[in-house]
Parts: structure tokens; C-alpha cells; sequence
């Protein structure tokens, strides 16, 4: 197999080389410059074309079912169709929500937490015990989304028998898993 390739790639070569050899009297004389290469060289064009000339076409979200029952019709930002509403929803997020102002004004109950977390690991390095730390940090993560998004920290047994954290691995379960609608819109459940 190595041997068909190889042979290909030196025949390949061949064929170019007596190609240049050939057209040498035919190029026409530009003055000295950097030489180009084939994809790369227009590459920045290409990425410009789907982030700035075409980019309404490529912001559209296809349909996804989950988020059609879980997100109210797809009516969040994550996975909601571009188009005014859309823009809207951004608008919205981005001058009231994820502003420097509202960002600092749970600067200490991040701190709070954070300072939380750095005390139960110095108790368990005190103690030798080994730790998760991703773990650790899922749960900060999660402590922190909810002390700011709800005002305050929902322990396991808070929402449900089962717990938040196991509603909300639900609910990611349940939008992580592929269905066969997403891809052919014409079946009918």
C-alpha cells in the first residue's frame, strides 16, 4: 500500500515539475513577492465571507427537539433562531445581566464562596484525605449559578427527593441526547 502511494506522489510531482518547465515562457513577469499557497492564502477572505457577509445565515440554530419542550419553543438564548427576537434576547443580556456593574455586585458572594471552597480544602489537606477536585469545583460552579441566578444555594434535597443536581443532569441528559427528529424534521412522533 505505501508503495502505491509513494509511486502516486512521485508521479504527481513529475507531471508538475514538466508542467512548470513547460509554462515558464507563458507566465507573465510580476514583480518580486511572498508566494502564495493555495488554501491558506485566501483563507482570511473565506472566514470574513461567514463572519461578517453571510453571518445571518450561519447564526441560525437548527431545530432541536429537547429544547423545544425544555427551553418554552426555544425561547432562550442558547437556542432560540436568529432573528429579531434573537437580537433582542442579546441586547437584553448584554446591558442588563453581564455588565461590570452587575458583575461587581456579586463580587463578595463570590468571594464568600470561593473563600468557602479554600477552607474545605485546607480541612482536607489537614486531614490527608484525598480530594475531587473537579468535583470541587462543579460544585462552586453550581453554588454560584444559583446564588446568583436564584438568590440563594439549593442543597440536594431542596427541589426534589432525588436532588437539584440530579434534575439539572437530567435536563442535560435529556438535551444531549440525540433524536432521530432533529435530523429528519418530516417524521412525525
Amino acid at each position: 500500500m505505501a508503495y502505491i502511494w509513494a509511486t502516486t506522489l512521485i508521479v504527481g510531482l513529475l507531471v508538475y515539475a514538466f508542467y512548470e518547465l513547460l509554462n515558464i515562457k507563458k507566465r507573465k513577469r510580476f514583480p518580486p513577492g511572498p508566494k502564495g499557497l493555495p488554501i491558506l492564502g485566501h483563507l482570511h477572505l473565506l472566514a470574513e465571507k461567514f463572519l461578517k457577509t453571510y453571518d445571518h445565515i450561519f447564526a441560525g440554530r437548527p431545530h432541536h427537539e429537547a429544547s423545544q419542550y425544555l427551553d418554552y419553543g426555544q425561547k432562550n438564548l442558547t437556542f432560540a433562531k436568529y432573528g429579531a427576537y434573537w437580537r433582542n434576547m442579546r441586547k437584553l443580556c448584554t446591558v442588563h445581566l453581564l455588565n461590570s456593574h452587575k458583575m461587581n455586585s456579586f463580587r463578595s458572594m463570590r468571594k464568600q464562596e470561593v473563600e468557602l471552597l479554600i477552607e474545605s480544602l485546607k480541612e482536607q489537606a489537614h486531614d490527608c484525605v484525598a480530594v475531587d477536585l473537579s468535583a470541587k469545583i462543579t460544585s462552586l460552579n453550581a453554588n454560584l449559578t444559583c446564588l446568583m441566578v436564584f438568590g440563594n444555594k439549593y442543597m440536594d434535597e431542596d427541589l426534589d427527593k432525588r436532588g437539584f443536581k440530579a434534575v439539572v443532569q437530567d435536563v442535560v441528559h435529556l438535551a444531549g441526547t440525540p433524536n432521530l427528529r432533529d435530523f429528519f424534521p418530516f417524521l412525525v412522533s
